[in-house]
């Protein structure tokens, strides 16, 4: 049996683009993309923390060191740039990888530079 589980997140990433007239995706500074694992083509889920919209796309690679993160195509008309998201990515996994997996936890700065990293989110109290 296969679980769904979280690979990856990018937590409170800022939009800088909003490019309606252009191929579908989500581009994504590289740097982002290898400290957290994730890979070109690869499936996300984008929740934005300002306007509550929740949709899937795919990664295409951003320019180095650039800070990017553009929403594309489709994507474009559900964010504005400056808007906060959050980008997430899922991963499929047996019983056993589950027991010893860990996520790849980026928190993002305004300037969508990494504040710091996690492997794991803290339990929430009543």
């Amino acid at each position: 049996m296969q679980n769904v589980m979280l690979k990856a997140k990018l937590h409170m990433a800022s939009v800088t683009h909003a490019v309606l007239n252009y191929e579908g995706s989500c581009a994504i500074d590289s740097n982002l993309l290898d400290m957290a694992g994730l890979r070109e083509f690869e499936q996300i889920q984008i929740y934005n923390k300002d306007n509550g919209e929740r949709f899937t796309t795919y990664i295409i690679r951003g320019e180095a060191g650039s800070g990017i993160i553009s929403m594309n195509g489709a994507a474009a008309r559900l964010v504005e740039p400056g808007d906060r998201v959050i980008i997430c990515a899922y991963g499929n996994y047996s019983e056993a990888e589950c027991a010893n997996h860990k996520p790849a936890l980026l928190y993002i700065n305004p300037d969508n530079t990494v504040s710091h990293s996690a492997n794991a989110i803290p339990v929430q109290v009543a």
